[in-house]
């Protein structure tokens, strides 16, 4: 997207107003902030049919599977998925597209005296999160929309997305995460995502551990809402590695939908089509999706930082696994769908996660680790994240590199091997911000 000098700086300065906000990483779990907001605002959010996705891994992807979907059968739609790679604007998409910078400051402007209004009548002030939610309502309802798809932030009962009054919400499998606000046992998290569901709603389930699962059926009992589970009302019924992605068909609840090409690799992408079917089915009701509709759908699909191929020769993948669930995903993905000789790991990870866990699920695909760190000021130390690997890899396969940049640079190095047969990998991964530095360098990189 071309954007002219003037627009890119009133951009910038809506971010650096956004950000001298309370930052996302801090949270007073409440809905009164964002509600009074909405209320002063006119509830832009309730002027549109929403499907609310939650979930600890695979949100951001099936939020943007349903967005192309419903797009598809003709549709206008709002997107608002989180964190972002490399902008902000990524967060807010119209059509399938990032929001234009001539959008995002009319809506700015629409709402910027309302957040000052909103920090003096707080003791708290209306976070980073909470703005960009309400800007995204905002512009959503100006534009207009046909449908709204929104990802959770955090959690489900609090998260400022939750004033919405979804039609259908999703819930994606739940793991441990962000322990110190959801708690630290699978039926504390599971009970504070289960706040998505609303009285009279359809909700999507995927597969679950058993006491997650608990909380989530009981909540729905308790609102009435009607409720398809992966494996018993849906389920993807084969899948099969295809050049560029992979080939799917899904038992709906309304239909099977057969040989659907998904141009992103990994099973657990292909269990995320299925819900995101699912909950596109249940959206428009009893009659089952044209089939073609939903093949361009899904064939116009992408996931930007998940298992994403930026380069060839060498092959550079970039996955924002930063959880043990998301790099089991990853591992899993590498190993049955690519057939590299040699896979040399880029890692750099937040100093509040499972930087162990990720490790050691990444361990039996990685020959060798470079570790390193993110320009963030949560990223885990160098050399504090070279002693964790060092106790899962051992010492001979970990290199400590101070910035991120260099280690990208030494990684390429590494894998570029011109008289050999080999075929070597590079795969990047640890956390978002990772993934989102890593894109930005390495097209400058190659690309510039």
């Amino acid at each position: 997207m071309m954007i002219s000098a003037d627009d890119q700086a009133r951009v910038d300065a809506i971010e650096e107003a956004l950000l001298a906000r309370w930052p996302e990483t801090r949270i007073a779990p409440t809905l009164e902030r964002i509600s009074t907001l909405m209320d002063i605002l006119g509830s832009p959010q309730l002027t549109y049919p929403t499907i609310h996705v939650a979930g600890t891994n695979g949100k951001t992807s099936t939020t943007r599977m349903i967005d192309s979907l419903l797009f598809a059968t003709g549709m206008r739609t709002g997107r608002f998925t989180s964190p972002h790679l490399e902008s902000y604007l990524e967060r807010i998409a119209i059509n399938g597209q990032s929001i234009d910078p001539k959008e995002i400051i009319f809506a700015y402007n629409d709402i910027a005296a309302y957040l000052d209004l909103m920090d003096e009548k707080f003791d708290n002030p209306i976070s980073f999160f909470e703005a960009i939610t309400a800007l995204a309502f905002v512009a959503f309802a100006e534009h207009p929309i046909d449908v709204g798809v929104i990802e959770v932030g955090m959690g489900g009962t609090w998260d400022a997305t939750n004033v919405i009054d979804a039609d259908v919400s999703v819930v994606m499998p739940i793991d441990y995460d962000h322990m110190e606000y959801l708690g630290n046992t699978l039926t504390e998290i599971a009970s504070t995502k289960a706040g998505v569901i609303k009285e009279g709603s359809f909700v999507v389930l995927a597969q679950q551990q058993p006491e997650a699962a608990v909380e989530l059926l009981r909540r729905a009992a308790e609102v009435g809402a009607d409720i398809a589970r992966e494996g018993i009302e849906y389920e993807l019924l084969t899948r099969a590695v295809a050049i560029g992605g992979q080939l799917i068909s899904v038992k709906g609840i309304n239909d099977t939908y057969e040989d659907i090409f998904i141009p992103l690799h990994g099973k657990h992408q292909a269990l995320n089509a299925a819900s995101a079917l699912v909950a596109v089915e249940a959206f428009f009701g009893d009659q089952p999706l044209d089939i073609e509709s939903v093949r361009a759908g899904f064939a116009a699909v992408t996931s930007p930082g998940r298992c994403e191929i930026v380069h060839r020769d060498p092959t550079l993948i970039l996955d924002a696994a930063h959880n043990p669930h998301g790099a089991r995903a990853l591992a899993e993905t590498l190993e049955s769908e690519f057939t590299f000789d040699e896979v040399i790991g880029v890692v750099a990870i937040f100093g509040d996660k499972d930087a162990a866990g990720v490790l050691k699920e990444l361990e039996p695909i990685l020959n060798s680790v470079i570790v390193t760190q993110s320009s963030s000021p949560r990223a885990m130390p160098v050399e504090e994240l070279e002693k964790v690997a060092v106790s899962i890899f051992g010492n001979d396969r970990v290199f400590p590199v101070a910035s991120l940049g260099a280690a990208l640079d030494r990684a390429v190095e590494k894998a570029q091997r011109p008289l050999s047969d080999e075929s070597v990998g590079v795969v990047v991964a640890g956390s978002v911000v990772t993934v989102g530095e890593s894109r930005t360098y390495l097209r400058k990189k190659f690309y510039s």
